[in-house]
């Protein structure tokens, strides 16, 4: 393989993870949200007097959580990325 097309491959792959990796930050930023967005329901669910109010909430709660666990299989597929581009990308720097 020619030095040009090694440096491209590199090249290519260090965009790849840098890509990868500001999805994963995005992908924490949205859990926390998430998270912080319970954490609120559940203190306004103490001062809700409705029955309607806290189903509505604990609806809202359900929905966050599912969202919750899409984020982390999409963080664990990230991972798995990330973890192959690297391998990859040592393997054409060591050439």
């Amino acid at each position: 393989m020619s030095i040009n097309f090694t440096q491209a491959v590199i090249n290519k792959l260090q965009r790849e993870i840098a890509d990868i990796e500001s999805k994963n930050e995005n992908e924490k930023s949205k859990k926390k949200k998430a998270q912080a967005k319970i954490k609120q329901l559940e203190r306004d669910m103490k001062l809700s007097q409705s029955h309607n109010d806290l189903s509505v909430k604990m609806t809202r709660i359900n929905k966050l959580n599912e969202e919750i666990r899409t984020i982390t299989r999409n963080e664990a597929d990230l991972a798995k990325q990330l973890a192959a581009k690297k391998a990859a990308l040592k393997q054409h720097q060591a050439k």
